[in-house]
C-alpha cells in the first residue's frame, strides 16, 4: 500500500513547509475523524504533545479537525508517546494522537496514531484517512460537533502506570540516578516515577522553553548526562528523547550504554529465571548482540529499521521483547509501544535483583565496532540508482571480506542517508565507511 504522508512514524517534517502546516494538520484531523467515525458509536481521541512551541498550533488545528467531525477530545497537553498509548487504552478511546517530531530538533514536529488497543495504527487505516483527504473537507451541524475536555490528571496516571511496571517487593532505595529529560514531554514526569520508587534524583533537561528540545541533552547528546553522573557521583544516569520513547543509560563509571547494550541485560536476567523466546532487533542491530542472545538460547530475528517493524516482527513471532540499538526497547509484557521510561526501570529491575552492575550483566557482550555517517541528500534521493555508490559499497565489502556487513539506509524522518560499516578492525571499517560516503556526497552533488 502506498502511502503519501504517512511515514514508518507517522507525518513529520519541518513546520512551515508541507506537509507540517496548519491547514494540512486540520484537514488530517477531520479525515481521521471521518475514518474513525465509521468504526464504532461515540468516537473520542486522546491528544498529547511534547514541547515543542509549534505544538500549541498543531494541537489546536487537530482539536478543530476532529470536533468538525463529529469526534469528542481528550487534551492532554505535554506528555511522553507512550503515555498517549497507555491512556488511550485505559480510557477506552478511538484512538490516541501525539504532536511530536521525537528526537529531531525543534523547527521539526509530526503527528502520528494509536489505535484505541495502544499499538501504532495499521496500514490499512493510514491509506483510508489519506484517501479520505483527497475529498473537500466539510463540518458536522452544530448539534454533531465533537466536545472537547482538558485531561488534568494525565501525567499523574502515567507516573502510576509506570511504578506498576516495576516489582512491587523491590525499590530504588539507595541510588542517586541523575535523569536527563532532553526538556521534552517526559519533563514534569520521569523524575518524579524514579523518585517515588525510592531513587535521590537530580534532574536535569526539565526546563523546556519550546525550543531547546533535545538540544545538547537527552538520548542523542548523552555526553552532558556522563559528565552530570560523574560530577554528581550518581549511581546511573538515564536519558530519554524528546517524547519519552527511547532510553539511553550511563553507569556510575560514565559508560554509556545503547539500546543493544540494555535490551541484552534485560533479556539475560530474564533467561536465567525463565525462557525467553525471542528477541526482534533491526538491520542496525549488532552482529554480537545477535551472536549473544543465541548463546542464550534466545531466537533472534531483525526487522527493517522502524519500532513499527520491530513490533510487527514481535507480535508475528509471539515475543515479548525487542528494540533498536537507538535506545527504543519495546517490552510488550510490559506496555504496547516503546517506552523510556518503562525500559529503563526493566534495567533497574534486573540491577536489583540480580545484585550485579550493569557492567557485568552485559560482560558478555561484547560489541563489534561499527561507525555510523550520515550523509545529507536531497528528499526522494534513490541511491539504489547511481552505480558510483554500489560499486563503492561492492568494493568495501569486498575489503572487509567476510570481517563485517556494510548497510546503506535512508533515514525514515531526515534527509540523509544513512551509512553503516560494522567489523573488525576499526581502522577499515572506518575506511570502508568513509569510502562510501564520499562516493553518496558526489553522487547527491551530481
Amino acid at each position: 500500500m502506498t502511502r503519501k504522508y504517512f511515514g514508518t512514524d507517522g507525518v513529520r517534517g519541518t513546520v512551515g513547509s508541507s506537509p507540517m502546516t496548519p491547514d494540512f494538520v486540520l484537514r488530517l484531523g477531520y479525515a481521521a475523524g471521518k475514518v474513525l467515525s465509521g468504526r464504532g458509536k461515540n468516537p473520542a481521541v486522546l491528544i498529547g504533545k511534547d514541547t515543542r512551541i509549534s505544538g500549541y498550533m498543531f494541537e489546536s488545528a487537530l482539536e478543530a479537525g476532529f470536533s468538525a467531525a463529529g469526534v469528542d477530545v481528550h487534551m492532554c497537553g505535554p506528555i511522553p508517546t507512550p503515555a498517549v498509548a497507555y491512556l488511550t487504552r485505559a480510557l477506552r478511546l478511538t484512538a490516541g494522537v501525539v504532536i511530536s517530531a521525537s528526537h529531531n530538533p525543534y523547527p521539526d514536529n509530526g503527528i502520528k496514531i494509536f489505535s484505541g488497543d495502544g499499538f501504532k495504527l495499521p496500514d490499512e487505516t493510514e491509506v483510508a484517512i489519506e484517501a479520505e483527504m483527497d475529498r473537500p473537507m466539510g463540518c458536522n451541524q452544530a448539534a454533531d460537533l465533537g466536545k472537547v475536555w482538558r485531561v488534568d490528571d494525565a501525567g499523574g496516571r502515567y507516573i502510576e502506570f509506570c511504578k506498576s511496571t516495576f516489582p512491587s517487593d523491590l525499590d530504588l532505595k539507595g541510588l542517586r540516578i541523575v535523569v536527563d529529560c532532553a526538556h521534552g514531554a517526559a519533563y514534569h514526569v520521569a523524575p518524579h516515577v524514579f523518585h517515588e520508587l525510592g531513587a535521590d534524583v537530580a534532574s536535569i533537561g526539565v526546563k523546556p522553553d519550546g525550543m531547546n528540545i533535545n538540544e545538547k541533552s537527552g538520548a542523542t547528546s548523552p555526553s552532558v548526562l556522563q559528565q552530570n553522573v560523574l560530577t554528581e557521583k550518581a549511581e546511573f544516569g538515564i536519558a530519554l528523547d524528546g517524547d519519552g520513547d527511547r532510553v539511553v543509560i550511563v553507569d556510575g563509571a560514565g559508560r554509556l550504554y545503547d539500546g543493544d547494550q540494555l535490551l541484552y541485560a534485560i533479556a539475560a536476567h530474564r533467561a536465567r529465571k525463565r525462557k525467553v523466546s525471542g528477541i526482534a532487533g533491526t538491520q542496525m542491530t549488532n552482529l554480537a548482540f545477535e551472536k549473544a542472545v543465541q548463546k542464550l538460547g534466545i531466537a533472534f530475528g531483525r526487522a527493517k529499521v522502524g519500532d513499527r517493524y520491530v513490533l510487527e516482527l514481535m507480535r508475528e513471532k509471539g515475543w515479548e521483547l525487542g528494540g533498536e540499538n537507538s535506545g527504543h526497547l519495546i517490552c510488550l509484557d510490559k506496555h504496547t509501544t516503546g517506552d523510556g521510561i518503562v525500559s529503563a526501570l526493566q534495567v533497574l529491575h534486573a540491577v536489583r535483583e540480580s545484585g550485579r552492575s550493569l557492567a557485568k550483566l552485559t560482560a558478555e557482550l561484547v560489541m563489534y565496532p561499527q561507525v555510523l555517517v550520515n550523509v545529507q541528500v536531497p528528499r526522494g534521493f534513490k541511491w539504489e540508482k547511481h552505480e558510483g555508490i554500489k560499486k563503492a559499497q561492492t568494493d568495501a565489502e569486498r575489503e572487509l571480506n567476510g570481517r563485517g556487513r556494510v548497510l546503506l539506509r535512508p533515514s525514515g524522518t531526515e534527509p540523509v542517508l544513512r551509512v553503516m560499516v560494522e567489523g573488525e578492525p576499526r581502522e577499515a571499517i572506518e575506511s570502508a565507511a568513509n569510502s562510501i560516503a564520499s562516493a553518496v556526497r558526489r553522487a547527491a552533488a551530481g
